[in-house]
């Protein structure tokens, strides 16, 4: 035990020993700093901000930062057509989980400006539901550059449960490309490995909106 303990404190010298040089390389950096040097750096960094405040604009301009519901398909195709990346729930008012997506999505829209949410009834787009194979509800569509990349059907992938919080559902777009996530995908916020494990291996991309299919999709026989 003794050696152990002795083993991990040497550990932590050597790690604390590396975290100084590389804080005394970085300061003796920014000393050497010419002035021009940090006032390019300053504008740099100005021009970057610019361009988000505009970017964020141009999201709110079409739409983004609200959960909205939308009526029908041919609305789906225009949406998925302005924005880059779309979450779309399509629910049914007598599926009463389709409530717990809701609440998850409503949190998320103004969080996550880069990604339009979005949901739909199935009963007033039964072409799309047809062409996307939607038969567990809810099914949440994940839509990247036009073309539908993944979904999350149920509440397999979130836990298995109800009570699933949002920052899971949060993790589980992350993991689809569909919104900038802060944290570690490799590691849900849940103890769920098997959500993990499958949200990793998912595929369900290569197909487009429109239904031109490149792969086989979900084989979900469970009819809504």
């Amino acid at each position: 035990m003794l050696i152990m303990e002795k083993a991990v404190e040497s550990t932590v010298l050597q790690a604390t020993k590396v975290l100084e040089e590389q804080v005394d390389a970085e300061i003796e950096r920014l000393d050497c700093l010419e002035d021009d040097d940090v006032e390019q750096i300053k504008k740099r960094r100005l021009q970057q901000m610019k361009q988000q405040a505009k970017q964020r604009e141009e999201w709110r301009s079409r739409g983004h930062g609200v959960y909205t519901e939308i009526p029908g398909e041919k609305e789906f195709f225009e949406e998925c057509k302005k924005s880059e990346k779309v979450v779309c729930h399509f629910y049914r008012d007598s599926t009463w989980r389709c409530k717990i997506v809701d609440k998850h999505l409503s949190l998320l829209a103004p969080k996550h400006l880069e990604t339009r949410f979005l949901k739909l009834s199935v009963e007033r787009a039964p072409f799309l539901c047809q062409r996307l194979k939607i038969q567990m509800l809810p099914t949440i569509g994940i839509v990247v550059e036009g073309k539908t990349k993944d979904f999350i059907k149920g509440f397999d992938d979130l836990g298995g449960k109800d009570d699933f919080a949002t920052e899971m559902m949060e993790w589980r777009l992350g993991c689809a490309g569909v919104l900038d996530y802060a944290g570690n995908l490799l590691e849900p916020p849940d103890d769920s490995k098997a959500a993990s494990a499958k949200a990793q291996s998912s595929s369900h991309a290569k197909k487009t909106i429109r239904g031109k299919t490149a792969d086989s999709d979900s084989d979900e026989d469970d009819n809504y």
